[in-house]
C-alpha cells in the first residue's frame, strides 16, 4: 500500500493545481469578458460585483433597407456608458446620430436601469433581471419600456437573451411592442468568442394582420467578441440579413429598433462596438 501513497498524492497535487488553474482562468475571463461590457451587440447583459463596473462603449453600424440599431436606415453612431450601480443594478444609456442615405442628420437617446432578481452576484451562473428604461427615437417620439433579461456565462461560452415590452406615446404606433433577441457564444480561442445572435421584432405581425410598425421581422447572423487578457478594451462585431417574417399594409415608423425595414423590401445591418473599461 506505501508503494501507491507517492503516486495518489502526485495524483491529489494535480487536481488541485487543475482546480486552481481554471478558477484563476474564471476570474480573469469575468474580469476582461466575461460580464463586463457587452458580448452581445443585440441584447444587453446586466454587470456583476465581482467585475469592473463602468466602461464607454462606441458602435457603428450600417443598414440598408432597416430600422438600423436605433430605427435608423443608414449610417449610425451610438455611444454609449454602462455602469454597475451596486445591489445587482445596472445602468445603460446611449446617444445616437444617425446619418440618412438622404444626407439628413437625425438623434435618438435611452436609458434604463436593470436589476438581476435571480444570480447577479457573480459573473459565471445564471442571471435573470427585469428593467425600467425610456427613449427619444429619431422621430422625436418619446416611449417607456420594462426589459427582461436572462443569461448564463461559464469559462467557454456563454448565452443572453432579452425580451422588451414597449410604449410609444403617439395614436400612430401599437399598444405594445415586443422586441426578443437571443445569442450564443462559445470560445474558440483565447479570448476570441464566435457565435450567433438572433432578433425579433414587432412579433405581434404575426397574430396582428394590421400590425403598425409594418410586420413582423427577423435577423439572424454570425457574432464574433474579443476581449484581450490584461487590456482596458474590447471588441465586438454582429449583423446579418433582416427577414420580413410577415408583411402589413400600414408604413413602418421610426421606432428605435435593432433591426427593421423601410417599406417592404428585405435588407441587412452591420454592427461593431469598441468598448473602454475604466477600471
Amino acid at each position: 500500500m506505501k508503494k501507491y501513497i507517492p503516486a495518489l498524492f502526485v495524483v491529489l497535487l494535480t487536481s488541485v493545481f487543475a482546480k486552481a488553474q481554471n478558477q484563476q482562468f474564471s476570474k480573469s475571463l469575468g474580469s476582461t469578458s466575461g460580464g463586463t461590457t457587452q458580448p452581445f451587440l443585440f441584447s444587453v447583459n446586466t454587470l456583476t460585483a465581482d467585475a469592473p463596473a463602468w466602461n464607454f462603449n462606441y458602435t457603428g453600424s450600417y443598414g440598408e433597407h432597416t430600422a438600423g440599431p436605433f430605427g435608423y436606415d443608414g449610417v449610425d453612431q451610438q455611444f454609449a456608458v454602462k455602469g454597475y450601480l451596486g445591489n445587482r443594478f445596472t445602468l445603460f444609456a446611449n446617444a445616437d446620430l444617425g446619418f440618412a442615405h438622404n444626407g439628413s442628420t437625425t438623434t435618438a437617446q435611452q436609458a434604463e436601469v436593470i436589476r438581476d432578481f435571480v444570480g447577479g452576484k457573480t459573473f459565471s451562473g445564471a442571471r435573470f433581471g427585469l428593467g425600467l428604461g425610456v427613449n427619444r427615437d429619431f422621430s422625436n417620439t418619446g416611449a417607456i419600456f420594462s426589459r427582461v433579461t436572462a443569461s448564463f456565462e461559464a469559462a467557454s461560452w456563454r448565452v443572453g437573451g432579452n425580451m422588451r415590452f414597449e410604449k410609444a406615446f403617439s395614436k400612430t404606433r401599437d399598444g405594445i411592442d415586443l422586441v426578443s433577441s437571443i445569442g450564443f457564444q462559445h470560445r474558440i480561442a483565447g479570448p476570441i468568442f464566435a457565435g450567433i445572435e438572433a432578433v425579433g421584432e414587432d412579433l405581434e405581425g404575426f397574430w396582428e394582420a394590421d400590425e403598425t410598425e409594418g410586420g413582423a421581422k427577423l435577423l439572424v447572423g454570425p457574432s464574433i467578441h474579443v476581449a484581450p487578457t490584461n487590456s482596458k478594451f474590447s471588441f465586438s462585431v454582429s449583423g446579418g440579413p433582416v427577414f420580413h417574417a410577415t408583411h402589413s399594409t400600414v408604413l413602418p415608423s421610426e421606432a428605435i429598433r435593432d433591426v427593421g425595414t423601410l417599406g417592404t423590401q428585405n435588407g441587412y445591418t452591420i454592427r461593431a462596438m469598441v468598448a473602454f473599461n475604466l477600471h
